[in-house]
């Protein structure tokens, strides 16, 4: 019959096909543009802040209640949101469009309250949920298959984290390798760069700056002027690299268990978290380790820079650094990981330097990225991102004791769905 013998019309297919594939396209430039933009906000309001809280260090009393406040807005209105970047996680393994865009500016008030007010977190956390949230609800406004979806919240992360630290090429394989554990999809790689390098671009563009590390004298030298005993004595650094990192993870995986045991009710968790901050402070007597830790709000002070330096850090920073950390994020308060890793990884790496006798700078770079790498089980985005911190010169090293590191670390993660 004539209904037999004609041809399939395939030009509704492909037009559908193509419409999907130009809202995809508008989709991924609107997430890096929009991550970008977050991220310069979510930079400058950050500075002001953390200025403000040096200023002003009697802020650091109101930290119980400004857990308060943050454990009421998320009880109230959080929801989904409150499970921030555990929840990502879990949806670019298995997607299900439960982002709520509610997330961004959540994550973005409470974070900026808890640095007002002294909390030890980082940055990257807020940013990497700003821009989940933002590329979850392009990807619904969009009507986007649930394949593009997923990949477009991998690049709405990519973003966050690509232009919050300034390392695009670090940002776009973290996206890709943090869920995946090995089964990596090349496919979500490109978007994931285009993305992380729109929003880096857009962040540059609204006057934003990162930190330069490339000034602390770790490229110098280059890895052909390292001796045979700096290379062995890396390698054996990365080893306590990887015990550091996991030890990390093992602590804010069983520590909100703890809060949760000895406080029922969720409100007064951060609360307790705060006073134990401040009790911290006044038992060390030194407030080096609270908020974000780049720079030292006090002249000789330990910060991230001063790591990089002979007598920057005292023997026992990297682990200071660690209890207030997870004392702040375990308790309920916002912000990331990242930041503080890097100063416990770079601390770490300083002492080591001391004990070994080898370059305090070039151990503390190794060290940063070394710790995060076995946290957050990300080992190739951890030596990309040494290359675009530090320069080329150590990609070799850099590759070394982040694989190392990452291998000691074990398969747990600082995000609970990381399997």
């Amino acid at each position: 019959s004539s209904n037999e013998n004609r041809m399939p019309d395939h030009s509704s297919i492909d037009g559908n096909h193509w419409w999907l594939r130009v809202r995809f396209a508008l989709a991924l430039l609107l997430t890096g543009m929009i991550s970008g933009s977050l991220s310069a906000l979510f930079l400058v309001s950050l500075d002001r802040v953390t200025k403000w809280h040096g200023r002003h260090p009697w802020l650091l009393l109101m930290l119980p209640l400004a857990g308060l406040i943050i454990a009421s807005l998320y009880q109230r209105w959080g929801a989904l949101a409150g499970r921030g970047g555990h929840l990502l996680v879990e949806e670019m393994r298995e997607y299900k469009g439960i982002v709520p865009l509610r997330m961004a500016p959540m994550v973005l008030v409470t974070t900026l309250l808890t640095h007002l007010c002294g909390g030890s977190a980082g940055r990257e956390g807020t940013a990497v949920q700003m821009g989940g949230a933002v590329s979850a609800w392009l990807a619904r406004t969009f009507s986007l298959t649930p394949h593009r979806q997923r990949m477009l919240l991998m690049a709405g992360m990519a973003g966050g984290f690509g232009s919050v630290f300034g390392t695009p090429w670090a940002g776009g394989i973290f996206a890709v390798e943090l869920p995946v554990r090995g089964r990596w999809q090349i496919g979500m790689l490109v978007p994931c760069w285009i993305s992380a390098w729109v929003g880096h671009g857009i962040c540059h563009a609204w006057g934003v700056a990162h930190t330069d590390y490339r000034v602390l004298g770790l490229t110098h030298e280059g890895l052909w002027g390292i001796s045979w005993n700096t290379m062995a004595m890396a390698a054996f650094a990365a080893l306590a690299f990887g015990l550091c990192g996991r030890c990390f993870v093992w602590l804010s995986h069983r520590t909100p268990s703890a809060f949760t045991r000895l406080c029922p009710q969720a409100l007064w968790r951060p609360f307790f978290g705060g006073l134990l901050v401040i009790a911290l402070v006044f038992a060390l007597g030194s407030a080096d380790y609270l908020g974000l830790g780049v720079t030292s709000q006090r002249a000789g002070g330990v910060s991230i820079m001063s790591c990089f330096t002979m007598g920057g850090a005292d023997s026992w920073s990297w682990l200071w650094k660690m209890l207030f950390t997870i004392i702040t994020l375990a308790s309920g308060f916002k912000g990331g990981e990242v930041t503080p890793l890097f100063f416990i990884g770079a601390a770490l790496g300083n002492a080591a330097a001391v004990i070994t006798g080898q370059p305090v700078e070039l151990f503390a770079g190794l060290g940063m990225i070394a710790v995060f790498a076995a946290a957050a089980n990300t080992p190739l985005a951890c030596a990309v991102l040494g290359m675009e911190l530090f320069g080329p010169h150590y990609a070799i090293l850099f590759a070394m004791v982040c694989l190392v590191s990452y291998g000691v670390g074990g398969r747990g993660g600082i995000y609970h769905a990381e399997k």
